[in-house]
């Protein structure tokens, strides 16, 4: 931060604001869209793309925008010409931002796999550069889109505000001291793998949110995802499937001892959370010292005699925060969370409620599944069906609640094109095994292309609460 102001304060002296476009107009990215046009100048959301485009339309009107001032396009010209005379584009076409030389930054907060899978594909293609709420995508096939990225010279990043961001903050503080963390977990208020969108309609009510969004924070999926994000950034594991997850009700400071530290070092570290501690909804980092010196300064400095130590962040502020990614990876170059490493952790699909054969799996946060953490050579080895990969299967077989789903269990759809990523992303880091051989091969196929379908534009925003 201190030195992503600064840039910010050099950049605002050019009279040049950061040209962005932005994917999508629901409940998170309207915020970051208000508190950009009210307090941070130096950032210019150029153009939204939205399926629905009144909802685009009121984003911009919300956030103080003129009507006048408000375009409609349809093609790559139109869009030219109205960011030329310095209007505020909307469009339902998700390949004119991509495609757009004066966006400089594209902020995809859809929260939809296969669209955000599309739009991703589309705009790394075109050269611009990516920060992402779709936590949910990331956890998919993130690091495939990474290699992507950094073969084509660009930035796909995750971002500040939402907990893996906040995290690799402070993680990339905890390493620089020279520390080692060995947990990094996430704070959670609720926990229960069964809600759906019914359940948390009211509360979704209360907070103008979408009650599938809603649904997928408190069924864990959400978490799941960011967790997920966190231990592929690091190399980081799950010490059990879905994570250790304990009710606890006391400070984060506590937890210092309810881990063994030798099953810690020998998995090289895990992510992990807890429900009920404080700070909340915050995160926390769990390191140990690596000499003498460092004990005894750490214990100086009221952190107590080890050998794991408590770090912290109390707060994730979602929208207020959305802003300085951007910056960062406009003018630092700087990398918010994300790696191109061979992935560590996967989330998995689980029956929510007895599932039935012929029935087609819904969304993320719905009624039919959850997101489980597993390490993902288990979940290669084992061909468990990711959780970004779920919706619009169609089950073979009757499946019990709180069953794990693989490939065989399921017909994929055949158009796409997140599938589609994640064969490719499989094949770019193999796990060895005669039965992950064998369902690599059943799922060879080619790949649909990137921008084919709009369907999904107003998908969850991402953010976790």
């Amino acid at each position: 931060m201190i030195i992503v102001d600064c840039a910010i304060r050099a950049r605002l002296k050019t009279g040049r604001p950061i040209v962005v476009g932005m994917y999508g107009s629901g409940f998170m990215t309207r915020g970051m869209l208000i508190n950009i046009e009210r307090h941070m100048k130096v950032v210019n959301v150029a153009a939204i793309c939205n399926r629905n485009i009144e909802r685009a339309i009121r984003a911009f009107l919300d956030a103080g925008i003129d009507p006048a001032d408000i375009r409609e396009v349809n093609s790559d010209k139109d869009l030219e010409q109205a960011l030329k005379a310095g209007k505020r584009a909307v469009t339902s076409d998700p390949a004119l931002i991509a495609r757009s030389p004066a966006i400089e930054v594209v902020f995809e907060g859809t929260g939809h796999v296969e669209y955000g899978a599309r739009v991703t594909a589309e705009c790394i293609a075109n050269g611009k550069d990516i920060v992402s709420l779709n936590v949910e995508l990331d956890a998919t096939v993130g690091p495939l889109l990474r290699s992507r990225a950094e073969k084509a010279g660009v930035i796909f990043s995750g971002a500040d505000g939402d907990q893996p961001g906040v995290t690799m903050n402070l993680v990339r503080h905890i390493e620089a001291m020279g520390l080692r963390p060995l947990v990094c977990g996430n704070i959670k208020g609720l926990q229960d793998r069964f809600r759906n969108p019914t359940t948390q309609a009211a509360y979704a009510r209360q907070w103008n949110q979408t009650p599938s969004m809603v649904a997928s924070f408190a069924d864990g999926t959400k978490m799941t995802a960011e967790q997920v994000i966190v231990a592929n950034a690091l190399g980081l594991k799950v010490s059990q499937r879905g994570m250790i997850g304990k009710n606890y009700d006391g400070h984060v400071d506590g937890l210092v001892d309810h881990y063994d530290i030798e099953e810690l070092r020998a998995l090289g570290g895990i992510v992990d959370y807890v429900v009920g501690a404080k700070p909340s909804p915050g995160i926390y980092v769990l390191a140990e010292a690596r000499d003498e010196n460092q004990a005894f300064f750490l214990d100086l400095g009221k952190l107590g005699k080890g050998p794991l130590y408590s770090f912290y962040t109390a707060w994730h502020l979602t929208t207020l925060e959305f802003g300085i990614s951007i910056a960062r990876v406009a003018l630092c170059r700087d990398t918010v969370i994300g790696t191109t490493h061979p992935p560590s952790a996967d989330v998995v699909a689980a029956a929510k409620k007895g599932l039935s054969r012929g029935e087609v799996i819904d969304g993320i946060g719905g009624y039919a599944t959850y997101g489980l953490a597993e390490n993902y050579d288990t979940s290669r080895r084992q061909n468990l069906l990711p959780m970004g990969l779920a919706e619009g299967c169609r089950l073979k077989r009757d499946i019990p609640v709180d069953q794990v789903l693989t490939y065989e269990d399921v017909e994929s759809p055949a158009d796409s094109l997140a599938h589609a990523l994640r064969r490719e992303q499989d094949r770019l880091f193999p796990v060895h095994g005669r039965e992950q051989a064998q369902a690599l091969s059943r799922s060879a196929a080619p790949a649909p292309s990137a921008c084919g379908s709009h369907a999904g534009s107003e998908g969850r925003e991402a953010g976790a609460m």
